[in-house]
């Protein structure tokens, strides 16, 4: 007698070619009917040229032949899609976005990251920043390459797993001291890579830590994937403000509408590590809350400036990691109101689409 559970458990061992993830997570197979020593059902292959059919339907026989080498298989092909997004095993893809550099931004995604990770997420971070990588020196992987990965005949990427998060980075396939020279197309081809040539494994949250601005990778990736949200990143001071609100107002246009649910205001104030009850406001005081109000979303945090911080993210341990730092308060909260905020999100709004347009970059 053949188990059509164990049906299931044999076909999550095929992989999907496209997208590198097995055929039971990407809901491709519909309509399993197991009797007696028949077994059944259709494969959704829209878009997937016949040699990868073909392979497909090679290794679905190999899998349920190491169980059941008797059984009677009927599988057929329907160009159908199945109504899945991009990325469909990751249910939350969110972008940290600011207007100008040097706000930390790069510091809030690794931190909010490794954060969600601590609440008992499964977590992905992708570093989109091609120009000025910054995860692979705070994730402490400066050496490591990823792995290439042969499937069906072609070269897929296997992200980089450290402290329990998986991630990608350009710092991690070109050389340290080498300059990335690219122009659009091609700025666009690696963060189109990125996504869709990277083996993903299904994930609660995809944080992608973009550079600063509106340029050719942030057009290009809402033109690839729907992203959940997004997230922005600004200093207390006026001029951040004012870049941060352009940035902003990209993700709000009407043919983008992406949510913009919440922003994290950075270096809101100093603390002394000899006085950690004083609070010098360097930067000013506001500017979170003003964007906030433009935004219509939430105030995620308000994060300090302190010396730890620093020294934690140039020595590949972020301080999220330090359960015994009090800063790591203040990421751990960031992480907890960015999951309800995507979650109020999530019940409330629409899932976005993938953005159809030509956009032409100035």
């Amino acid at each position: 007698m053949i188990d059509n559970n164990q049906i299931v458990q044999l076909l999550r061992t095929v992989i999907d070619p496209q997208s590198g993830i097995d055929i039971i997570s990407k809901k491709m197979v519909q309509k399993l009917v197991v009797k007696d020593n028949n077994v059944s059902f259709t494969v959704s292959s829209s878009g997937a040229k016949d040699v990868d059919k073909f392979q497909l339907h090679e290794k679905i026989n190999e899998a349920i032949a190491s169980k059941y080498p008797n059984a009677a298989l009927d599988v057929e092909f329907v160009n159908q899609s199945t109504g899945e997004r991009p990325l469909s095993h990751i249910k939350n893809i969110i972008a940290v976005a600011s207007g100008k550099g040097g706000v930390g931004k790069s510091t809030v995604s690794t931190n909010l990251a490794l954060g969600l990770k601590a609440l008992g997420a499964k977590v992905g971070l992708i570093d989109a920043d091609l120009y000025g990588p910054s995860i692979p020196t705070m994730l402490d992987i400066k050496a490591e390459k990823p792995v290439i990965k042969p499937l069906y005949g072609r070269h897929r990427i296997l992200p980089i797993e450290k402290y329990g998060i998986h991630t990608i980075s350009i710092g991690n396939i070109v050389d340290a001291e080498q300059a990335v020279v690219l122009r659009g197309p091609r700025l666009g081809g690696i963060i189109k890579q990125f996504l869709n040539e990277v083996i993903w494994p299904e994930l609660d949250y995809l944080i992608i830590d973009l550079p600063p601005g509106t340029g050719d990778i942030q057009l290009t990736l809402v033109q690839t994937v729907p992203l959940t949200c997004a997230i922005m990143v600004t200093t207390p001071q006026e001029v951040a403000v004012s870049d941060a609100v352009k940035a902003m107002n990209m993700f709000r246009l009407e043919h983008i509408n992406v949510p913009v649910i919440g922003v994290v205001e950075n270096m809101s104030w100093f603390t002394p590590h000899d006085m950690p009850d004083k609070k010098y406001k360097i930067f000013g005081e506001g500017g979170g809350k003003e964007l906030t109000k433009l935004c219509k979303g939430v105030l995620l945090a308000q994060l300090p400036l302190v010396t730890d911080i620093r020294v934690a993210g140039d020595t590949g341990k972020p301080i999220v990691l330090d359960e015994s730092h009090p800063a790591r308060e203040y990421y751990m909260e960031l992480a907890k109101k960015t999951a309800q905020q995507v979650h109020v999100r999530n019940e409330v709004l629409p899932p976005t689409r993938t953005v159809a347009m030509n956009v032409q970059s100035a």
